[in-house]
């Protein structure tokens, strides 16, 4: 067996098997299927409404429109984006690195659009028992919540032409490409056998070290460290944070492709790392702030989510357990001390939770992970915590981190030339509400 096979043996979900052995005649799972739509329309619900509100409800209310604006704009211009040529660099057949253009605003989906779809070809390919079509609409739902993220860590501060310059460069130039590393057949992480069940890399890791980065370049925020920075509404942070938190079963448990025993797993492995990380942040606090507190709860919670999220199909609930509480204490650290011992303004902990957290769930799975759950028939022992897989984890990581900061401070530094990066500071005072938008919350 090549090593792209064993790759695709193990790495993906137990349900997926090698397109080689898939049955010609082979129909649509309705069950699958039923499941997979479910889970592409919670997880789109974890940006608008989720996300936008949880950001907003953290930000000074002359803010809180721009920041609704910002994710419910990245959830058109993704959209698009991803129909236009995103899918097709990340699932297109290509190279090591890439995809290619083959899928062009989804060209040649009409042909097999009422069969199972077969990612990759050759020994190599993963058949599914969805459509196409529910395929594209799932992976989309992830490119469009990666980019939502980033926002938190440059609110308040950069303007709206800028952040829909940048986000369309880097959906297609860098989450697109990294997509295809991991989750392709093709893909040199994939090939390499690092395992990223939902996202680990791909969308938190991506996403929160694009976001320390383009806080690093657009600089602090006017005022921070002196001046009054209190969320506007936890109400809403709190409601957003539920809704992420419900999404999420979506975004992990519909990472299985399907209705099956590993998606229950991940569903439950899921809520128990949720569960853990928020009491082990609630106690950080209280023995270092002596309250615990609403905010501190619902990033908790998101903390755990992010970092069970490259574990759930791999790892047993005992070991999402300590997985969350990991991911509690290391988010409350990364929010804290870390980004004020550096030095730079995280707005709303991008990076500080979901930077961390990503890293920390992606190294874990590698200690953690249990052979059964991703057994296949061509591989029945699966993959097992092993300190060659750390290793693994190690480099894919570090490969993610260091393409993703140098690419991103590349692109920041194209469109301030372009459009310019920032608001002016009589702007930023003012609100983005009103200095970008017109409008003003009552």
């Amino acid at each position: 067996m090549t090593r792209i096979a064993r790759a695709a043996a193990m790495a993906l979900p137990a349900l997926l098997v090698s397109g080689a052995a898939f049955a010609q005649d082979a129909t649509i799972d309705t069950g699958d299927t039923a499941w997979m739509l479910i889970s592409s329309a919670i997880v789109l619900m974890m940006t608008v409404p989720g996300l936008a509100l949880f950001y907003a409800g953290m930000v000074r209310k002359k803010n809180v429109l721009a920041t609704l604006m910002q994710s419910f704009a990245i959830c058109g211009l993704v959209g698009v984006l991803w129909m236009v040529l995103g899918y097709s660099l990340a699932f297109g057949e290509g190279n090591a690195y890439i995809g290619d253009v083959s899928r062009l605003l989804l060209s040649g989906m009409a042909e097999n659009w009422d069969k199972p779809f077969t990612l990759g070809s050759g020994d190599a390919a993963v058949a599914t028992t969805i459509p196409e079509s529910v395929f594209v609409m799932f992976q989309m739902t992830f490119a469009i919540i990666t980019a939502a993220l980033i926002t938190g860590a440059v609110a308040d501060r950069m303007k709206f032409s800028a952040l829909m310059v940048f986000v369309t460069l880097w959906t297609l130039l860098v989450y697109s490409p990294v997509a295809h590393w991991v989750w392709h057949p093709n893909g040199w992480i994939f090939a390499l056998g690092a395992l990223d069940f939902a996202g680990g890399t791909v969308v938190h890791i991506n996403a929160g070290v694009a976001g320390l980065v383009a806080a690093v370049v657009l600089g602090k925020r006017v005022g921070y460290g002196t001046e009054n920075m209190s969320p506007y509404n936890l109400g809403f942070a709190v409601i957003g944070a539920s809704m992420l938190w419900v999404g999420w079963f979506g975004f992990n448990a519909g990472s299985a492709v399907g209705a099956g025993a590993r998606a229950g797993m991940a569903m439950l492995v899921t809520q128990i790392a949720a569960a853990g990380a928020v009491l082990a942040w609630l106690v950080a606090e209280w023995a270092t702030k002596g309250k615990p507190s609403v905010l501190g709860a619902i990033s908790g919670a998101v903390a755990g989510l992010v970092a069970i999220t490259p574990a759930a199909g791999f790892v047993l609930p005992g070991s999402a357990l300590v997985i969350g509480v990991v991911a509690g204490l290391a988010g409350f650290w990364g929010a804290t001390a870390l980004k004020h011992w550096c030095g730079y303004d995280d707005s709303l902990d991008a990076f500080g939770v979901h930077g961390v957290c990503g890293i920390a769930g992606a190294l874990l799975t590698g200690i953690f992970a249990y052979g059964p759950l991703s057994a296949t028939p061509a591989s029945p022992d699966g993959i097992s915590g092993s300190f060659d897989q750390f290793m693994l984890q190690v480099y894919a990581v570090a490969a993610v981190f260091v393409f993703t900061a140098v690419a991103t401070f590349i692109l920041l530094k194209i469109v301030d030339a372009i459009v310019g990066l920032r608001v002016t500071e009589e702007e930023e005072r003012e609100g983005l509400d009103v200095t970008l938008h017109g409008e003003r919350l009552g």
